[in-house]
């Protein structure tokens, strides 16, 4: 067996948006969120389905499932691959969306249902050393859950060290399947569960088809070229001086690039790149974060485009 890097787009989407093997996101959900007894889930509907031509054209860093279960609660499954400024923010943002689009105008807030992100990161992203870490709104003094609709989990798989024979629960065996099955060639022998054995299943690359591998190739070459136009457009501005301060942070998880204070002028590097992504049907928050330009900028060169 060729097991695919699940971190990757098509993979990702393959094994937890299918619609005909639901079984291995509903024991994903129930193993990460805990749910026993009456919480558990047992049917989802995946609002965005296992497309093959979409995933062909879309992101290559960020990633996401969405689905809603038998009793109207949502799921929001993302991965991301590297580290980008204002990813709380636009965690923030899209749970906003998910759970405020549930209702029409006028419709009653009791109709609302709980909405639960949960991300995985290909990076470190909280202080603690754990690699799990829930989030939900609770009085700071108390620690009483005040709003009971909101949960934030995120997985940081750089902190996930256990090794396959140390594996304790079927949460543990499905994050060392997510940052491990890439360098694996058989299925463990102590996978029981039918979700987790359904995913391993799923991730035969020998199963897959040829239009299906080539998506999968594809995604690997988009971001070592992003990776390479950055780091091209970065270089050149430090060379010409055209930044005030240091240039720090991460781009794509390897390339130092947010530059920082007043710009006199345009950078070239970033424009050249910003235009390729519009006429590439990028949306204006992925060119931001390729780039750094401000979505105020991107609109005025999508409008200069048109003339």
């Amino acid at each position: 067996m060729k097991f695919a890097d699940i971190k990757n787009d098509v993979a990702f989407h393959k094994i937890f948006g299918s619609e005909d093997r639901k079984e291995s996101l509903i024991s994903f959900l129930n193993a990460t969120l805990q749910f026993e007894g009456e919480q558990r889930i047992k049917e989802v509907a995946i609002v965005n389905p296992y497309q093959l031509p979409k995933l062909k054209s879309g992101k290559a860093t960020i990633v996401d499932v969405k689905a809603t279960d038998q009793s109207g609660r949502s799921y929001i499954v993302e991965m991301q691959v590297a580290d980008k400024d204002g990813f709380g923010k636009r965690v923030l943002y899209y749970f906003a969306k998910a759970y405020s689009n549930q209702i029409k105008r006028g419709d009653q807030y009791r109709k609302l249902k709980p909405v639960y992100f949960i991300g995985i990161l290909n990076f470190e992203y909280t202080q603690g050393k754990s690699y799990i870490s829930r989030s939900q709104v609770v009085d700071v003094e108390t620690g009483e859950q005040t709003f009971k609709d909101v949960e934030f989990t995120l997985i940081e798989l750089p902190k996930f060290k256990k090794k396959l024979n140390k594996l304790q629960n079927l949460f543990e065996k499905w994050v060392y399947f997510i940052k491990n099955a890439e360098n694996m060639t058989f299925i463990p022998d102590d996978v029981q569960d039918e979700g987790l054995k359904s995913a391993y299943e799923n991730a035969n690359q020998y199963t897959w088809s040829q239009a299906e591998l080539d998506a999968y190739d594809a995604i690997y070459i988009r971001e070592e070229d992003e990776r390479a136009r950055l780091d091209k457009a970065v270089s050149k501005a430090k060379e010409e001086g055209l930044a005030e301060g240091e240039a720090k942070g991460k781009i794509e998880g390897k390339i130092e690039g947010k530059i920082e204070g007043k710009i006199e002028g345009k950078i070239e590097g970033k424009i050249e790149i910003a235009s390729k992504a519009i006429s590439k049907g990028f949306d204006n928050e992925s060119i931001a974060e390729l780039t750094g330009l401000t979505v105020k900028e991107i609109e005025q060169l999508r409008k200069k485009q048109k003339y």
